[in-house]
Order: structure tokens, then C-alpha cells, then sequence
């Protein structure tokens, strides 16, 4: 199987709120043309797909995506040559759940968190999504605030309610984050909290990495190579950081990085879509245009992975084995210091798309369109 023959299977699932306004915690910044609804997030979100030719998916995040006919919004995305993805739960905007959701000291709210579980399970099947993201922002911002030990007693006994309610063919993938919303502790800070829980869930249940959620200096590919040990890698969520859960887009602040985490997926097989990885996007475009962001994501996440193709394996076995630390290393930065853009360009011209991504979704007036039609009503937002 050639490059091109890998690269051609690649695919990267797009979230939905990526293409709503979203800002810091001082200011949400409007956009003109922002969707209104998720009717026109998944209109917004065929356009990568369109220009790009490996973004068939859209995530949804629930109550943000609730819509009164899921059949009907699935059939939409069908229509626009997308389908939905992974469906992700919120924990993290409502008042009950300031001390906590599924790990709350009250078992009222505890079965409220696990409820609106129940309630996303009930979107998979009338989307035919087969994955329940979650990711919990449940933590302790002091010492003595609660106990550790009986946080993770009751996030034991909440996931393995959620996890009771799914289908056979659904997967629940458990995300991680070091700090925030919480500053002392959160109750799933790293990736081996998550693989405990999700070994005690049983078969179905992976982890989520997102690759914002570390500390600085973090080994991420290390993480990777581990989870896919394990068989319990169930998904990424790509976006960059310079200091914190930054969101912003993928390879802008560490290109390399982004080739070293990709260089693992690689080796391990795990770009097949066979491996059970689902590849998403999660990022908050505050300042740039949200559909040429999304493009010039997915377009980032293609190079790093043409350029981890182009590692010659054999030989780097051999420089491995044998010792040649300077040769291995050699063998893996020839490979990231070599230009993927013809090669990519190419690539899309044979799939019958503009080698040119950006550049055709600008020319195709699209963002003028929906600019002049979406007046009124309310924009989504960071939230909605």
C-alpha cells in the first residue's frame, strides 16, 4: 500500500461548536454568518469536507446540538455528505454542578449527571452515532474540600450506570484534563485515571486524549504509544497549546510535536480505520474565519501524517537495533523536514478535488452566502 493509498483512508471528524462563536473567558467574539442552529453547523461542516475530502464525520454536543427530530438532523447531514459522530455530554454549565456531577457528594445530583447520559444514549440511536464522549470538568479546588478517594468511589458507581445503558455496538470514551475548571484536583486529571475506570467498565470503554490536556513538557507520544499498547486508545481530540487548554489549531504552536504523535500512530497501525482511533478536531476558532480554520486544521493534521509515513521503518529498525542513535534520529527528522505539499497536492487532485484547499472554499462564495442569508435569529456561541 503506497502513501497516497494510506492518506486516502485518513479521516479527521469535526465538532460541531467549532463553527459557532467562541472567544477567552472575557468575550465571545460575534462573527457574521455564524449557524443558528445545528441544521447549518453540519452545512458549515460539509464545506471542510467538501474542499478537503477526509472530514466525513461531525461530532455533536448535547443539550448545544438538541434538536426536536435527531432522525430528521441525521438525514440532513446525509444529505450534505457528512454523517454525526461521536456525542458529547455537558457537565460543565449547569448550577447543580458546581461542586461536582457524577461525583457530587448528593446522589440527587449524581443521577441528574447520569440521566443526561442516558438522554445522549438516546441521540446516538436515533443519529446511528456509536460514540459517548465524556469528558468531566469534577474536581476539588482545595485540600479538605471533599475526599479524594470517595470522588472516585461515586465516579466508579456513576460510569458504570451510564456504561449499563449502552447498546452493544456503543462505546463509551472517557477524556482527560491535569487542571481546569478544577485547580487542586480533578477527579480524571490523567490518562491512567481514565484507563483504570475504563478497565474496570470493561471492554467497551477506551480513553480519550486531547492533546491540550497535559502539563507543559508532557511526553504525549509516549501516552499514545502506551494506550495503543493496551488496546484502550478510543479516540484524540487535536488542537494546540502554547500554555494551557488553548484550543487553538493543530501543529500552530508545536509542529513537531504533532509529527512525533502521529509518527506513533503509525508504527502502531492505528491509522487504519480498522484500529478503532477516532480522530477529531477540538478547537475554538476566536479570531479567525471557523471554516477556513476547520480546512486549514485538517490540511495541518495531513502533513504531519504524510510526513510520519515517509519514516522508513525498516531502516529505522535497523538503526535501533544496531545502536546508531544518530542515524535513527536522522531517519525520523529527514522525514519532518521534508515538504508533504506536492505530495498532498497531488494527492487531491487525484480525488477529484482543488489541490488548494482554502484557496477553493474562498472562491466558491460561500462564506458571502451564508453571510447575506443568516440575518436574524440567534447565532450559536460558545455554550449554544
Amino acid at each position: 500500500m503506497t502513501i497516497q493509498d494510506v492518506l486516502r483512508q485518513q479521516t479527521i471528524e469535526l465538532p460541531s461548536w467549532a463553527f459557532g462563536n467562541s472567544g477567552t473567558r472575557f468575550k465571545v467574539f460575534a462573527q457574521q454568518g455564524v449557524p443558528r442552529d445545528p441544521y447549518e453547523k453540519i452545512a458549515d461542516a460539509a464545506q471542510v469536507h467538501r474542499y478537503t475530502g477526509v472530514a466525513p464525520r461531525v461530532s455533536l454536543h448535547i443539550p448545544w446540538d438538541l434538536v426536536d427530530d435527531y432522525d430528521d438532523l441525521a438525514r440532513h447531514a446525509k444529505e450534505q455528505g457528512v454523517s454525526i459522530g461521536a456525542i458529547n455530554s455537558n457537565l460543565f454549565q449547569d448550577d447543580d454542578y458546581m461542586l461536582g456531577s457524577l461525583t457530587h457528594p448528593s446522589a440527587s445530583v449524581r443521577a441528574k449527571a447520569v440521566a443526561h447520559h442516558l438522554q445522549c444514549i438516546d441521540v446516538m440511536r436515533a443519529t446511528g452515532s456509536t460514540d459517548l464522549k465524556l469528558w468531566l470538568p469534577d474536581g476539588l479546588n482545595y485540600p479538605g474540600q471533599d475526599s479524594l478517594r470517595a470522588r472516585q468511589d461515586r465516579l466508579a458507581d456513576s460510569l458504570a450506570e451510564i456504561y449499563a445503558a449502552l447498546d452493544p455496538n456503543h462505546r463509551l470514551i472517557l477524556e482527560y484534563k491535569f487542571f481546569e475548571p478544577a485547580f487542586y484536583s480533578m477527579d480524571i486529571p490523567d490518562w491512567g485515571t481514565s484507563l483504570l475506570h475504563c478497565l474496570a467498565l470493561g471492554d467497551r470503554a477506551f480513553v480519550v486524549l486531547d492533546t491540550g490536556h497535559h502539563a507543559p513538557g508532557t511526553n504525549i507520544e509516549f501516552i499514545v504509544a502506551q494506550l495503543l499498547r493496551a488496546g484502550r486508545l478510543g479516540a484524540f481530540d487535536f488542537n494546540s497549546r502554547f500554555y494551557a487548554d488553548d484550543d487553538l489549531m493543530v501543529g500552530s504552536a508545536d509542529p513537531f510535536q504533532l509529527f512525533r504523535i502521529m509518527h506513533e500512530i503509525v508504527q502502531s497501525g492505528a491509522l487504519a480505520p480498522t484500529s478503532g482511533v477516532n480522530f477529531m478536531l477540538d478547537q475554538c476558532h476566536n479570531i479567525e474565519p471557523k471554516i477556513p480554520g476547520q480546512i486549514r486544521s485538517v490540511m495541518n493534521v495531513q502533513e504531519a501524517t504524510a510526513k510520519a509515513l515517509l519514516v522508513d521503518a525498516d531502516a529505522l529498525l535497523e538503526a535501533q537495533t544496531a545502536g546508531d542513535v544518530l542515524g535513527a534520529n536522522g531517519l525520523v527528522m529527514d522525514a519532518f523536514n521534508t515538504d508533504v505539499r506536492p505530495l498532498l497536492a497531488d494527492l487531491r487532485e487525484s480525488q477529484g478535488l482543488d489541490p488548494d484547499p482554502i484557496g477553493a472554499y474562498k472562491a466558491s462564495g460561500y462564506a458571502e452566502k451564508i453571510v447575506a442569508e443568516r440575518v436574524g435569529g440567534n447565532q450559536a456561541g460558545w455554550g449554544a
